[in-house]
């Protein structure tokens, strides 16, 4: 059911509170797009302003033309998303710079991370990596690492966690945000499932691990 947009209330919008969701546990809701649903994790406004979700579209769901302000940055779950530009199949990641616009559609149907929003307004370089095809570096304490984007102290990354891998306690300089792909994350406050999304604010600290191999999509540096 759509909202009556005099009634919304902003949602998760205060960055210095950490946020836990398990979006397997959320319900879906309405787009102005009938076809496409979507859980709201955060968001400023109903239809415009800083959000993160996970919108699924169904086949042969089309979105109006639109334009994202302060750019769009998305990674593809299931399915393949598409564009007037593209065909992008899951593991693809995709950042459309401040003020550019498209018209979006799965023939097919798909399940897409979607940030909007929330570039600063000269991060303008436009990204489209199918990380099936990339390649996965040495990382810190045996972990591996697929870089994805990084501007001034931002950064977005793949994690790969082998099975019983702990990593050392330690603070996350303008925040850490995490989407868990496979397997099951963990840290001293909780175990977090395949789908659950963590917002950890400026300077939070944990000493996470996992039992089994787990790749995390990280997101740092932003929550200042």
């Amino acid at each position: 059911m759509k909202e009556n947009s005099n009634l919304f209330t902003p949602i998760n919008m205060n960055l210095s509170q950490k946020v836990i969701i398990d979006t397997n546990d959320e319900k879906w809701v309405e787009s102005p797009s009938k076809k496409v649903l979507r859980i709201r994790l955060e968001r400023e406004k109903e239809e415009s302003g800083h959000a993160t979700s996970i919108v699924t579209y169904k086949p042969g769901a089309t979105f109006s033309a639109h334009k994202h302000p302060l750019g769009e940055e998305i990674y593809v779950l299931e399915g393949v998303f598409s564009d007037e530009y593209g065909d992008y199949p899951a593991g693809s990641y995709l950042r459309n710079p401040p003020d550019t616009s498209h018209s979006p559609f799965s023939r097919e149907g798909c399940t897409i991370l979607v940030k909007l929003d929330q570039f600063q307004s000269d991060d303008l370089e436009p990204v489209n990596i199918n990380t099936h095809d990339s390649k996965w570096y040495p990382g810190h304490g045996g972990l591996r690492v697929m870089p994805l984007h990084s501007f001034e102290l931002q950064s977005t990354a793949l994690v790969k966690w082998p099975a019983g891998q702990k990593f050392l306690s330690h603070s996350h300089f303008g925040g850490e945000e995490i989407f868990v792909l496979s397997g099951c994350f963990k840290d001293e406050y909780g175990e977090y499932s395949k789908g659950t999304w963590i917002r950890s604010p400026h300077l939070s600290n944990h000493n996470p691990w996992v039992d089994q191999e787990t790749i995390i999509f990280v997101k740092t540096g932003h929550l200042i």
